[in-house]
């Protein structure tokens, strides 16, 4: 789930390209975007106030937050619902909010709009555009209390298979993943590579909540890789398509 900045000359950048300084300038979102944005927004928020919600949440996060901001990670087919369920948690937790990484392509433009009515701080760039400026940036979010978003499977995919981008966040801000999920009895799938689910009014919604785990900052190629698969095997088996 644009126009860009223009150069010293006055011509547009290309889609999220390189400029010659070697700079990645993220897609500003248009006005249609905006207003896109907005028109989605709130009819997400009229649509979750409809669900018949089931918790599975074995740690209990939900009840009792983590003490410390937590790197949330969800497939990219199931961004619809997640600020909904991050509303509820962060309501007890009284942390500072969320950071989010998304794309700095035009899509991203758009979808960083949608974020940011439910103040969400988009944080932009993915492991081909911009990725180590956005981690850097995340991390000096997680400084300030922020807890952190990412679709580990996105923004190309494949769909659920999880890149290694969450792996070095975690490492670099020390802090746990929680893997999250949630399965609709109604909704409708987009023919998108990640097949994106849209929930349907008075669908039953089950919110899946996994146990957190941490990325040591001293962990190898082999230890990271064996905690990718396990991040990734935990969000297929919370997931039912």
């Amino acid at each position: 789930m644009t126009a860009a900045d223009t150069q010293n000359s006055g011509t547009r950048n290309p889609a999220g390209r390189k400029r010659r300084s070697g700079v990645v300038i993220p897609h500003r979102p248009t006005f249609g975007q905006k207003l896109a944005a907005w028109i989605v927004f709130a009819a997400l928020r009229m649509v979750a106030l409809t669900l018949r919600y089931r918790w599975r949440d074995p740690n209990n996060l939900v009840e009792n937050p983590l003490p410390t901001p937590a790197i949330f990670a969800i497939w990219h087919n199931r961004l619809a619902l997640c600020m909904h369920a991050y509303r509820l948690y962060n309501r007890r937790r009284k942390g500072a909010g969320m950071a989010a990484m998304v794309s700095a392509s035009r899509d991203g433009g758009f979808l960083s709009g949608v974020l940011e009515w439910f103040k969400v701080q988009p944080v932009r760039g993915s492991s081909s555009r911009r990725g180590p400026q956005a981690l850097l940036e995340l991390t000096t979010w997680a400084e300030r209390g922020y807890d952190l978003a990412i679709t580990p499977d996105g923004p190309r995919g494949p769909r659920y298979v999880v890149q290694d981008g969450v792996m070095s966040l975690a490492q670099l801000t020390g802090l746990p993943i929680v893997p999250f999920s949630y399965n609709l009895q109604w909704k409708i799938r987009m023919k998108s590579w990640d097949g994106f689910l849209i929930p349907l009014p008075f669908s039953r919604c089950e919110m899946v909540v996994g146990q957190p785990f941490h990325v040591p900052r001293e962990a190898g190629d082999a230890e990271r890789e064996a905690l990718r698969v396990r991040l990734e095997n935990t969000l297929k088996e919370m997931t039912r398509d």
